[in-house]
């Protein structure tokens, strides 16, 4: 953990232009379709890995003045860049910032009307475990929404992937820690109900969007 909290460290002035290169801009299109399905004005929202606040910050303008988004990383670098665009935008009286560790969340159960994770469960050493913690701090009723890197349906594409990916995981500057993960089981075994899904991305990196809600009562 701590070497990957070194690495977001050192990128954290480039990641936002270094990841839209890698992912083809894919990857604000994933933040859009999440902020758009799940987010509604009022909302207390967990944006869980934030990162440099993409994602926080649609939520943010989303949420209205009467919503809170709280953005939570790892990287307390990558949470001054988001405050700093924060600031810029006019939104920081929405938004607060917390550090820690999104496998051990700091939060009460129930705690957030939506948690949001976009791409940061993807070098999670625990992914499952991540997953079940930001199930844990919804609400009932509430929605958990994720953006992560898949394996490419077709079999070919799928080797040429895997053999890049365990390539690249080596270069933690380039790959960003990240690789493909499966949690929407982890969702689904813990009574998740998915409302919503989407593959989009490029043929050889895709990423899966999703949102589930949690049961009321």
């Amino acid at each position: 953990m701590d070497e990957l909290k070194a690495v977001y460290g050192r990128l954290a002035g480039r990641y936002d232009h270094q990841h839209a290169l890698i992912t083809a801009r894919s990857d604000q299109r994933g933040r859009e379709l999440l902020v758009e399905r799940a987010v509604r004005e009022g909302d207390r929202v967990l944006d869980c890995g934030s990162g440099t606040g993409s994602t926080g910050l649609l939520a943010a303008q989303r949420v209205g003045a009467t919503g809170e988004v709280v953005m939570f990383d790892l990287s307390g670098d990558m949470l001054a860049v988001a405050r700093e665009k924060a600031v810029r935008e006019g939104l920081e009286e929405r938004v607060t910032f917390r550090t820690g560790d999104m496998v051990h969340l700091p939060f009460a159960d129930g705690e957030f009307d939506v948690v949001l994770s976009t791409y940061s469960l993807c070098p999670v050493y625990d992914p499952r475990r991540g997953a079940l913690e930001l199930y844990r701090v919804t609400k009932p009723g509430g929605r958990v929404a994720v953006a992560h890197s898949a394996e490419p349906e077709n079999g070919i594409l799928r080797w040429v992937a895997d053999r890049i990916e365990g390539l690249a995981w080596h270069l933690r500057w380039l790959s960003m820690g990240c690789r493909s993960v499966d949690v929407l089981p982890a969702f689904e075994g813990a009574g998740g109900r998915l409302v919503f899904s989407k593959r989009i991305g490029v043929p050889l990196w895709p990423f899966l969007v999703f949102v589930v809600e949690k049961p009321a009562g």
